[in-house]
This record gives structure tokens, sequence and C-alpha cells, in this order.
């Protein structure tokens, strides 16, 4: 039994280090951290970066050659300082207060009303004259020591206190186990007691060496970097020893520069020429990172750690954060040496990737936390490798011109079918092995060690990427879009019956059509949904059991088995961790490789297990390691958002506001807002956030990247604010709340009101005076109204009697008119009838017989014919008849001779009788003229007149006035 137990805790242990799992707070030793870099035009000050400071809040300062810099994750503050003068070292006080010093001056920065930083010196205040440059801070319970080159200052209780060695000037402080540490130079290394420095026992096994850092190596003991003689031991009795470790020739040669203490029981090292180094506490070397791997500049002026153990780095150009601590890291392939990788495994001591360019291997110890990457191509291995699998303890590599077996650097032929995309064991208790290739499909037989090459169906010629067992003999075959059951014999040799599936038999129309194994089921994976076929009734049907709990990831083109019933279901460059849990219930993580995404190449998506906690994932430009058996997150560590400001959006008043204040009180001219936010926690995608607003929006908001949110016009009265985050992994952080007042405008103020009051008494007093005015004005326009008004009244009497008269005058005159007219006419007729008589005298006179009855002689008659003659000829008839004309009609003569001089008498006769209304046969007996005569008259009257002959003459005369 013992026995038994020994070789299962060998076991055991045999395994664990093969499969090189992580704990928590180990640092991954294969491929690179990821390195946000922000460059001095984001931050937007000076290129150099002396020292950097994290608070409780983990917001992050930098001392730069413009100023003191803040970041909070969201926003980057340049506060310059007020000389002008560069900030050399930055260190956060526990009370908040960030105390810094540089060029001839040192002193703290506070928090004023605004939110802002303010400084306040200390040199200027309690030194009279300060031409010292401070490089160094270190805050030591309740005093703060200032070091520079020259002087230590020790500031305690609001007064300083200084140390000074003439001759021999200091090169830095160091604060170690509650130690406080000083070089002076050349006499070496001295502690700092009771405010004397007392040199260290060992101090000259360090002389001429340049101390540069000096850290907590265990309780009592201390680890000091050097500029030229690398690393060293420091005992708890003070004797120095070379601390021996993998890299410390190298980091001679590299100038350490500065060091922190990461994790516990990590080393880091920052260098003036070659960037950072990280050992752990055995003297192993960890991780090397420098401008190759991300690094925006090889020399390390600063470096300090948060609270999620990210390495914050103060460089020469630029301030970088190093994710030492992520799950996820990095190996870029910056030469192009190897391509695009399709597949990658782990196999008897060589980590080998099938590119596009070929296989490449580099060594791979298991026992060895970290070894250098140095890949070479496997010499004949040219060209595309589609797949790497390990097939009973034989590594097969499916490549672009056949299939081969890998055997440490060299590879053997194993089948010369070209493209082998997939290969299969179908069983474990059987050794028939399928492979699909371009031309159809291979069967290899597996042996102990070795597998052989054994046919090519040839009934069946399409290209297979995909194969999954269906039932025994059963075989589905999936590739260009083409999906076949295959049903082999018994002993596979021949293939006996070929059934493709298309829409007909319930598959959807699709860009793509896949086959994977999940939890024994066959699933079929289309752009439509994942489907399941019923052998039944032989039809495919939509999965949606799974379908409705993935979401987008239920249209995944591609399923990657991650063990322990997790898979990679993987969407076009789109990665989630699907786990199947008991129940049905299904837990889907989108976050853990969301930065990947749109990373990898279309379709060709590849994800490759090294070990059962460790993922190689092919990117563009290289690949990612993904370490699943870490569990470094903390929900402890995660603060609440920040408020970091609130101001108005359409004014450059300043809005009082600080994290401290209950209650923001905010003037109604300034009630449209902007309120800012961040989370100090540091993450490689963007952290979101949720708000909501009492009175205005009760419900939480959508969530948004952006670290801001604006309101416009908002009324008077209280408002709470509250925000919350959410980091990529899904972590929701506590909230954080602030209340809003918006005050009344001025005129709606208490003193406002009273204003309003005596504004209105006033008004009431001047109303009843303006009032009774206005009575004693309206009385007296009251009675000169109504005496106008009589006046007035009288005045219209007057013209009514007047308008009588004249109409009574107006009837006379028309009925004299009327008189006259009719006289005219009875005149006129009397002329007519006049006329007619003598024409009838004149006819009967002619027609007058002698006795004998013949017709008188014309010398008879003369003397009768000439009175009558005479008669016609009388011109007193007209004259009279003139005369009246004219009285009647306004001297209608003079008026048409005025305008038509050439009108001769007769004319005038004609048109007189024309206007009278007069016939053609009364005109022409008045005129003694036949009815012709009249109508030529007529006509030569027209032409005088010059009117038309649609013109009505009479009309014409008629209105002539």
């Amino acid at each position: 039994m013992k026995f038994l137990f020994k070789i299962f805790f060998l076991l055991f242990i045999i395994f664990g280090i093969f499969f090189g799992e992580s704990k928590a707070n180990d640092i991954q030793y294969l491929a690179s951290p990821w390195v946000q870099q922000f460059t001095k035009s984001t931050y937007k000050a000076g290129n150099q970066n002396w020292g950097l400071s994290v608070d409780q809040n983990g917001l992050i300062y930098a001392a730069n050659s413009d100023g003191l810099l803040e970041y909070d994750g969201a926003y980057w503050n340049l506060y310059p300082h007020p000389n002008k003068g560069i900030v050399r070292v930055a260190q956060v006080h526990p009370d908040g207060k960030i105390y810094t010093g540089g060029q001839s001056e040192f002193g703290y920065w506070l928090k004023n009303n605004n939110g802002r930083l303010t400084y306040h010196s200390i040199s200027k205040r309690l030194l009279k004259d300060l031409n010292d440059e401070i490089w160094k801070i270190i805050i030591q319970d309740h005093r703060i020591i200032f070091q520079s080159f020259s002087t230590i200052y020790i500031y305690e209780n609001d007064k300083i206190k200084t140390i000074t060695e003439d001759g021999e000037p200091f090169l830095f402080a160091f604060q170690a186990n509650k130690r406080i540490f000083v070089e002076k130079i050349p006499s070496g290394l001295h502690e700092l007691k009771n405010n004397k420095l007392i040199p260290v026992s060992g101090k000259e096994q360090l002389k001429g060496h340049n101390i540069l850092s000096i850290l907590p190596f265990d309780a009592a003991s201390f680890l000091i970097g050097t500029a030229k003689g690398g690393l060293f031991l420091m005992s708890k009795s003070g004797e120095i020893t070379p601390w021996k470790n993998d890299i410390n020739e190298e980091l001679k040669n590299v100038q350490i520069n500065n060091g922190i203490k990461l994790l516990n029981h990590y080393y880091v090292f920052g260098t003036i020429l070659n960037g950072i180094y990280i050992l752990d506490e055995n003297g192993s070397f960890v991780q090397h990172i420098n401008k190759s791997v991300g690094l925006q500049n090889n020399t390390v002026l600063s470096l300090t750690v948060d609270k999620q153990s990210n390495i914050w780095s103060g460089l020469d150009n630029g301030i970088d954060r190093i994710a030492i601590n992520a799950d996820l890291y990095y190996y870029s392939d910056n030469s192009g040496k190897l391509g695009t990788i399709y597949s990658a495994k782990i196999y008897q001591g060589y980590l080998y990737l099938g590119t596009n360019q070929g296989l490449f291997y580099t060594s791979w110890n298991p026992n060895k936390k970290y070894q250098p990457i140095d890949f070479k191509m496997i010499h004949g291995s040219q060209g595309q490798v589609w797949n790497l699998e390990v097939i009973n303890n034989v590594l097969v590599c499916g490549h672009n011109t056949g299939t081969f077996q890998i055997q440490g650097t060299a590879m053997s032929l194993l089948s010369p079918k070209t493209g082998g995309w997939v290969i299969k064991l179908l069983s474990p208790h059987a050794p028939y092995v399928l492979q699909g290739n371009y031309t159809g499909v291979s069967l290899f037989k597996s042996l102990p060690n070795a597998l052989t090459y054994q046919t090519q169906y040839p009934n069946f010629r399409s290209g297979v990427q995909l194969l999954e067992t269906q039932s025994k003999n059963s075989v589905w075959a999936a590739g260009y879009n083409e999906l076949n059951l295959l049903k082999f014999s018994d002993d596979y040799s021949v293939i006996k019956q070929i059934k493709p599936y298309a829409q007909k038999n319930g598959l959807p129309k699709s860009g793509y059509l896949g086959v994977y194994k999940l939890a024994a089921i066959n699933v079929f994976t289309t752009d439509s949904g994942l489907y399941v076929y019923d052998e039944l009734i032989d039809k495919f049907t939509p999965y949606h059991q799974l379908n409705n709990k993935l979401g987008t990831f239920s249209k995944a083109n591609k399923i990657i088995p991650a063990g322990n019933n997790s898979y990679w279901f993987i969407n076009k460059t789109r990665i989630a961790l699907v786990d199947l849990l008991q129940g049905g219930q299904i837990r889907v993580d989108s976050i853990k490789l969301a930065s990947l995404e749109d990373n990898m190449m279309k379709y060709y998506e590849n994800i490759s297990a090294l070990n059962p906690n460790q993922y190689l994932i092919s990117i563009d430009n290289g690949f990612s390691l993904l370490n699943l058996g870490r569990d470094n997150f903390k929900p402890t560590d995660v603060p609440a958002p920040l408020i970091r400001n609130i101001r108005s959006l359409f004014s450059t008043d300043s809005i009082d506001f600080n994290n401290d204040k209950e209650i923001v009180e905010i003037k109604y001219k300034n009630n449209s807002i902007q309120v800012s936010y961040a989370l100090p926690y540091y993450t490689e995608t963007a952290v979101q956030y949720q708000f909501k607003l009492t009175n205005t929006q009760e419900e939480w908001s959508d969530w948004s990247k952006l670290p801001y949110k604006e309101f416009t016009n908002l009324a008077v009265g209280q408002y709470i604010f509250t925000i919350r985050a959410k980091l990529p992994n899904g972590f929701i952080t506590k909230e954080t709340k602030v209340e809003i007042e918006i005050l009344p405008p001025w005129y709606r103020t208490w003193y406002a009101y009273l204003g309003y009051l005596i504004l209105l008494v006033l008004a009431i007093k001047e109303v009843r005076k303006w009032y009774n005015k206005k009575l004693i004005k309206h009385e007296k326009q009251v009675k000169k109204a109504y005496l106008l008004k009589q006046e007035e009244l009288l005045k219209q009497e007057a013209i009514r009697a007047q308008q009588h008269l004249i109409e009574i005058k107006n009837k006379q005159l028309e009925q004299e008119l009327y008189n006259k007219n009719r006289e005219l006419t009875n005149a006129t007729m009397n002329i007519v009838q006049k006329n007619e008589l003598l024409n009838a005298l004149n006819h009967e006179l002619l027609q007058l017989k002698d006795e004998n009855g013949n017709k008188l002689q014309p010398e008879q008659l003369q003397k009768v014919a000439k009175i009558l003659k005479n008669a016609y000829e009388d011109n007193m008839d007209w004259h009279l008849f003139e005369q009246s004309f004219n009285e009647t009609h306004e001297n209608f003569f003079k008026k048409l001779k005025h305008q038509f001089p050439e009108l001769m008498p007769n004319d005038l006769k004609l048109c007189a009788y024309l206007r009278l209304n007069m016939s053609s046969k009364e005109i022409a007996s008045l005129l003694n003229i036949t009815t012709r005569g009249v109508e030529i008259r007529r006509y030569r009257l027209r032409k005088k007149l010059n009117i038309t002959t649609e013109q009505n003459l009479t009309d014409f005369l008629m209105n002539i006035s």
C-alpha cells in the first residue's frame, strides 16, 4: 500500500511539473507581458519621468520634467511646478499628500475645493535658501526625509533638521524593512539611525560600485543592486556577498538604475541600457522586458507597482504599464520569421509551431521556469503546415506536400497525399486513423510508436477539413461548404456508402459547414446557428437548447475543446470560453480573450493546448499564451469609481468639488454640467461605466466606455449621481455617489423674495397714487368728452339740416331739369310735327290739279313753295332748341366743339338729336332729309369722332360730359 502511495505521489509530482501549472502570483516565463504605452503626446508633458508613486485609490503620480503628472485610468493631468523647474521625485503619503522634490524646492501637493492639486512649499517656508536638487524622498512614520547630493533634510513636526557631510557627497538614500540606508562617496554604505549616519560593516564589498537599489530580501536581509557590480546580498549582521543568479554578469553590463520587489518573491530591476529584468527569489531569470517586446525606451528612470501588481516604468521617453500579473502574454514575430501559426504542440522536449511558412521548433524543458525562445525551421518543412497531432505517441504533421512523422528536429514522409487538414484516431481501442486532405480521405494504421499509411479511398474525392465519428463505421466529413456521411466496412478498407447532406435534409443555406464533438454530441456549425442530426428521421434540426443561451456565439465557425467540459467557441475572430455545467446550464466568458478580437486570421483561428491550463493562441503577428491556472483577481483590490470632476458645460466658472464634499452646490446658470469619472484599476481592455441620476433617470443607464456624462438644463433641486464600473471579467464594482444641488437662480433666493416684497409694497403705494391721479384725469376727460360729444351732435344736426336743404334743392333742380327736358322734347316733337306738316302740304301742293284735271305748273305754285321753303329754312326753331339743349345738357355743344373742332353745325345738330336718343326717321324729319341721308351723316360723324363701328355712337355721345 505504501509502495502504491509513493508511486501515485511521484506521478503527481511529475505531471505537475510537466504541465507547468502556474500558481496565483506566479509570473509567466514564456513570451512577454502586455505593455501599455503612454507617450508624451498622450500625457502631454515632458519626455523624462524621474519618479513614480501610487496613492491609496490607485492613482498614479509621476515626477516629470514638466511638473507632476496624475493618472486615474481615464485622464492624465499635468500640474506644473510653481517655480517651473523639473520634478525629480514624487512620493504619496498615506494621508493623501503628494511630496515632491526637484530643483531648489521641495514640498507637497493637496487637493483644493475644485479637486485640483495645489502646491505647498516646505523649503521656502522653513529654509532661507535652497540650492540643492532633491532626488529621493523617504516617508517614515511621522517624518519625511528629502535627500540631495549634498544634504539630507529631515522634516518632522513642521521643523527641518539637516545632515551634511563635507567633502563626501551622498549618492542615494533607500528604505527597506523600515531601515534607511545612504551611500556616501567614497566612504560607502551607511545607515541612518537617530539622525546620524552609521557605517555598515561590510561596505567595503560595495566600494566603487554605486548603489542604485536596496530591497528587502527577507525579514532581516537585503538585496543590493549596483551600477557596476551587479547584485549583492547583505545579511542581518551587515555581511555583504555577491548574489549568485542567472544574469548577474549581464546586469553588470547594462547598469542597474533602480529596483522594486514584486509579489513578495520577485525582484524587478530597471536598467540604463536594456530595459527591465525580473528574477525570482532563487536568482532564476524570469522575464526580460525591453524595447523589442514593447517598452518605449530601454532607459528606465523609475519603477513602482500598483495594487494589481502591474509594473509602472518611468522612462527616459514615456511611461509604460507592464501587465506582469496578467493571464495573457505575447510573443511578437516582428521579423516575420514564423508567419501565420496554424497549429502548435509540445512533444518530447520541443515546442513545435506549424505555420504557413513551415514547421518550427524550439527546445522546451518543463522543469525550467524560464527558457529562451529560439525558433528554427525543420529542414525540408518549407510550405504550409495545416495540422499537428499526436496519435499514440507519434507526432504527425499535415503539410501542403503530404503527411510527415516528426522526430526531434527531423521529419519523415508518411503519405504523399497533399494537404493533410485533419487526422483523427477513431477509437482508442482500434488502430484505424482517418485523415482528411485536399483530395479526400486517407487511411492510416496506428502501431506502437508508429503510424503507417494504408490507402486513399478512390470513390471519394472531395476535400475534407473536419472529421467526426457518428456511429460504428460511420464518419462525418466536412469541407468546402460540403457535408457527407461516410459509411465504412468493418475493417475500414473501403467506403461502402457516401451520403451527401444539404438544405433538403434540414441544413440552412450557409457560407460554412463544420462538425465538432460537444459533450459526446455532434454539433454542426452554420452561419444560422448550431444544428444537430436526428438519426431516426435522417434530418438536421436547430440546436435551440444551446443556441438560445450562446447569443452571437451560436454562429461560431469553429469549436475547440478546452478540457473539463469546456470549449472555445470562435465566431470570426471573437472568442468565448463556454463551460457546459450541470442541469443544462452554461457559462459564457467572452471577455477573457476580448483583446485578441480582429487580431486573428478569419476562419483559420487556432487555439492549441500546451498543457491543461496553458493555451497558445495564434494572432496576426506571432502568438499569445493564456494561462487559465491562475486566479489573481481579488475583488477587494478593486476600488469604487472616482468622480474626478464636475464642470459647467457653457461657463468657465469653477464648481467647488472634491470627493470629500457631502453636497456639491451648483449655481443655476451652470445647470448644464459634465461629470467626469474614472476607475483606477488597469486592464488591457476598457472598463465600462453605468450611472443613474435621481429625479431624471431612476434606472441604470446602458454600459458605456465613456468616462464622463453630460446633463443639460437641470431643474432646481437635489440629485444623487451614482456611478459604478464593470471590469472586462464581468465584475461590477461598488457604487460611488455624490449629491448635487442645483441652486435656484438669484431671482428665486430668499433675499430676492424679500426684495420682491418691498418692491410690491412700494408698487402698491405708487399704484394707488397713480390710480387717484388717473381717476381725476379720467373725470376731466369724461367731462371734456361729454362737451365735445354735445358739440359734435350739434354739428351733425346742422350738417343733416344742410344736407336736407341740398336734397330739396337737388330735387327742385331735378324737377326743373325734367321739366326742361320735357319742354325740349315737346319742342323737338313740335318741330318734327311742323316739318312733317310742311312736307305733307308740299306733297299735297304738288298733287293739286286744275279744273281740267291737269297738274299745276311750278310757276303757278312758286309763291306757295317759297313760303314753305322759308318755313323749312327758318332757324329760329333751331336757336331756341340749341339754347334749351345747352341749358339742359351743360353746354354740350361747347364741350363737343372743344374736343372735336372740325365738327360742322349740321354735325352738331345730328349729335344733339342722337344724344336725345331720337330715331333716324325723326332726325330725317328735323333735318328735312331722307333716312338714307341720316345714315350717311351718321357714318361721316363716326369718322370725325374717330370711333369704330363696334362702338355705339349714341352711347358715346351720351357719355360726353
